[in-house]
């Protein structure tokens, strides 16, 4: 009899990636993958540890495993466990630890578990401070229809200090060029037309390559666009730093590089990004955001803002919401700092009450919905080209959704099977956050 996987995921798209090729395995070994619910054998949670209530959240999903099925083999595996340590083998609702770069052996690790091979020993922890492997994992499919996340890198450097990740994840790790191109291709013979580049730190991709070796983001990018039936390459999170005259014009000049850029910001303030240890200043900010939107026509530029920093004075959250309004991002992600034990920010001076950060948070998600429909209003009249997602139902009418290169939300009325086709269209309003057709 098949044993019965539920599997959950917490945090970003990386965790998404590796969980989604921890169920490929899994099928492949004749487990049967069935929803997060009561009557599963084994449940698998893939954790996250950005901030204390992403800890908290993992802590909750993994005790609700252990509820809806008290028989069944519980598995903590990703980055809360990673920076918890051995100390979550006092778990009880927890039976087995599977660290960061065990993820690759965790069918493996799970079968000798439950051959009662290995029952006495509970956690699977790699020490993320020293180990320079990057882990291979793959997919040939994923949950979404029409658009692929792939991880091509992995772990931090840059030790911000509100941050754990570097210790969760360890130092960067690169993935082959080779590797990398060989999954894009399994997966646009598969049908998919986007992919989206992604990783913990993907503007440090190829640093860690020995001399001789060199491979930089650029030229897997490269790479990538030669693959025959890709259409469209997004990348993930980028640093401001990669933006230089020579990169953007190099970006640019490869049509299937889509114009959506997610610079992390963090803050406007410069006294506030040094106590970040952001290495970088508002005005050199702004200048990467001058270069892209000199290289591309409107590109969508997104961003995240943390507020409610330690030590953030009012005049400093003034800086920061001026710059961002200045910039007129498309969109912006807020965030309430939350303090993070083990980072150098939870013992700094000057630690903001929950009620300022949430003050402040409300003033920025103003801004931001106004900032969104401006940039939405843009391309009113103008021809867009969207990839169909979905259906899905709009006060009662029947419509496809989809994404522009921009990463618009478009509607359009249909009951045709418009999956995965691409379609140009010219938007006449903006109606709930998308473009809605006629």
């Amino acid at each position: 009899m098949k044993r019965k996987v539920a599997l959950h995921n917490l945090g970003c798209k990386v965790n998404a990636y590796e969980l989604e090729a921890i169920q490929q395995m899994l099928e492949e070994k004749g487990y049967e993958i069935v929803p997060f619910a009561p009557g599963a054998d084994i449940y698998i949670i893939n954790t996250c540890t950005v901030t204390n209530i992403a800890d908290r959240k993992s802590r909750q999903m993994l005790h609700k495993a252990k509820k809806m099925n008290p028989d069944a083999l519980v598995v903590a595996c990703g980055c809360y466990v990673q920076a918890a340590g051995d100390k979550l083998k006092e778990d009880e609702a927890i039976d087995l630890i599977v660290g960061n770069n065990r993820k690759k052996d965790l069918v493996e690790i799970l079968e000798n578990v439950l051959t009662e091979r290995e029952q006495k020993q509970k956690s699977f922890l790699v020490d993320m401070t020293h180990n320079r492997e990057y882990e291979e994992l793959s997919i040939s499919r994923t949950a979404e229809h029409t658009r692929a996340f792939l991880k091509v890198q992995d772990g931090c450097n840059q030790f911000c200090t509100y941050c754990i990740i570097p210790f969760a994840r360890g130092r960067v790790r690169s993935r082959r060029p080779k590797d990398v191109v060989e999954e894009v291709r399994r997966l646009s013979l598969a049908g998919y037309q986007e992919v989206v580049l992604t990783g913990i730190h993907l503007s440090s991709y190829g640093v860690d390559f020995p001399e001789g070796e060199k491979e930089t983001l650029l030229d897997l990018i490269r790479m990538v666009h030669e693959v025959e039936g890709i259409q469209r390459i997004r990348l993930g999170s980028l640093e401001p730093g990669i933006i230089t005259w020579d990169f953007a014009r190099a970006i640019a000049a490869l049509p299937k590089v889509c114009p959506h850029f997610h610079l992390s910001l963090q803050s406007g303030s410069d006294g506030v990004l040094k106590r970040m240890n952001r290495r970088y200043t508002a005005g050199e900010y702004r200048e990467k955001c001058e270069i892209l939107r000199s290289v591309y026509d409107n590109p969508a530029l997104t961003t995240d803002v943390i507020v409610g920093f330690p030590g953030e004075t009012e005049e400093e959250f003034e800086e920061s919401r001026a710059f961002v309004e200045e910039i007129h991002f498309f969109e912006t992600h807020i965030f309430k700092y939350s303090k993070r034990e083990g980072t150098r920010a939870a013992v700094m001076d000057g630690q903001i009450t929950e009620q300022e950060k949430t003050a402040r948070s409300h003033v920025l998600l103003a801004l931001d919905e106004q900032r969104r429909r401006e940039y939405m209003e843009s391309f009113l009249g103008r021809e867009i080209e969207v990839l169909m997602e979905e259906q899905t139902e709009i006060d009662g009418v029947t419509y496809w959704t989809g994404h522009t290169r921009e990463y618009l939300h478009v509607a359009v009325p249909s009951k045709e099977n418009l999956m995965n086709r691409m379609l140009k269209v010219i938007p006449g309003k903006v109606y709930q956050g998308a473009y809605l057709m006629e």
